[in-house]
C-alpha cells in the first residue's frame, strides 16, 4: 500500500469531524459544538471559494440552518474544497491540503 497523500489526509479528516459532530449528543451541540462547526464550515467554503480563483467577490456565507445540520455542511464544504484542492493540482504532501487537513485535525467539539 503507498503513502497517504494529503489530500487524502484531508478527506479523512472530513469524514472524522463529519461523523464526530452525528454523534454528538443535543447538549453538547448546544453548548458551542455546533457553532463551532458551522465556523468550520465556513472556513472550509472560504477556503474552497479563494482555490477557485474569485477574486476579491466574497465567497457567499454557509448559512445557519440550525445544530442538527452543521456535520452536513462541515461534510459538504469540505468536499467542496476537496474538489479544488484536486483542481488546483495540490501536491502529493504539504501545501493547501495538508494545512487544512491540519484545521480539521485541531478541531474540537
Amino acid at each position: 500500500m503507498g503513502t497517504v497523500t494529503a489530500l487524502e489526509e484531508f478527506d479523512a479528516a472530513v469524514e472524522a469531524v463529519s461523523d464526530r459532530l452525528r454523534a454528538l449528543p443535543e447538549s453538547v451541540l448546544r453548548r458551542g459544538a455546533a457553532a463551532r462547526g458551522l465556523r468550520l464550515a465556513r472556513e472550509l467554503a472560504r477556503r474552497a471559494w479563494e482555490l477557485e480563483g474569485h477574486g476579491d467577490a466574497a465567497p457567499p456565507e454557509v448559512p445557519d440552518l440550525g445544530i442538527f445540520v452543521v456535520a452536513d455542511q462541515v461534510a459538504v464544504t469540505g468536499h467542496d474544497l476537496s474538489e479544488a484542492l484536486r483542481r488546483a493540482g495540490t501536491p502529493p504532501s504539504g501545501g493547501p491540503a495538508a494545512e487544512a487537513a491540519a484545521l480539521l485535525r485541531g478541531w474540537r467539539p
